[in-house]
């Protein structure tokens, strides 16, 4: 996968995978044009770039260069260029409470949501307190208006959508997301009693990879969130990823279940999270 530093280079990088497919097939531009009943012009401006083919036009590009098999992989590329590579300014100077109201659609279309951490305690299992923390890290960082409190009730409001049939949740996280203490031991505390609490809905399952994992296989990646099996989103360092090309979202349901696999739950991850909870307390002091 590649992730352009901006929609311009995704644009390139497309119309440069549309140029070879027409070089493999053995033929010109102008004859693309010709079969296709275009003006020779439009392969030009599609090839450099200029112009973004529609969902139409990549039909009969792949038909007459024999890649059909590919049509639905450029479709989904072409109709996320624009939007599937956000670099976080872009992102956060909607606000913080734009941001949160964002995702209320794509969570209320989603049947079955998968979600892997390797940072932090899934939104939608978050407390108040840890919201309130992490989101407010976010706006002293980045220097962002103080709409924490909103933000925070808008999270605690999506989490209704747990509750709702016939729902389906999935989470794996990394245990050293237990360990990091985020909004003090208290907030901590709260955070992990909440999970072991939502960890017993019969709709949503819980594991925790622990830290004695043999990870020779499946190392930690980014994290990230596959809703139904049509988007994928993946937060970077840098930029906010949406990928809804179908090869590239079953990459990332494959590296699912292999986290998955790796994960214990029920009893097993109850004991790492009472563990977690168990290092919060204040040590004892030497005599």
């Amino acid at each position: 996968m590649t992730w352009p530093s901006d929609s311009q280079q995704a644009r390139a990088d497309f119309a440069k995978r549309l140029r070879e497919i027409r070089r493999n097939a053995g033929i010109t531009a102008r004859e693309l044009a010709a079969r296709a009943g275009w003006h020779e012009s439009k392969c030009s401006r599609i090839e450099n770039g200029r112009t973004l083919p529609s969902d139409g036009d990549l039909r009969v590009w792949a038909r007459h260069c024999g890649v059909d098999e590919e049509t639905a992989d450029l479709i989904a590329a072409a109709r996320t260029i624009e939007g599937a590579y956000l670099q976080w300014p872009r992102v956060e100077r909607r606000g913080l409470r734009r941001m949160q109201a964002s995702v209320e659609p794509l969570l209320e279309r989603t049947r079955c949501l998968r979600a892997y951490s390797s940072w932090l305690i899934p939104g939608l299992l978050q407390t108040r307190g840890y919201t309130a923390a992490v989101l407010g890290a976010v706006r002293d960082r980045k220097g962002l208006a103080d709409e924490v409190q909103d933000a925070v009730q808008l999270r605690m409001e999506r989490q209704r959508i747990l509750h709702l049939a016939p729902r389906r949740f999935a989470f794996v996280v990394e245990e050293s997301v237990l360990r990091h203490r985020i909004g003090g031991r208290q907030a901590m505390a709260e955070q992990l009693g909440h999970l072991m609490w939502i960890a017993k809905r019969p709709n949503l399952s819980l594991g925790v990879i622990p830290l004695s994992a043999d990870r020779s296989a499946v190392w930690p990646v980014e994290s990230f969130w596959i809703f139904d099996d049509w988007r994928v989103n993946v937060e970077l360092v840098a930029a906010y990823l949406t990928v809804t090309q179908p090869n590239e979202i079953a990459s990332y349901s494959r590296t699912f279940s292999a986290l998955a696999d790796l994960a214990v739950r029920g009893p097993a991850a109850r004991k790492l999270i009472e563990e977690a909870v168990e290092a919060l307390s204040v040590p004892r002091q030497m005599p």
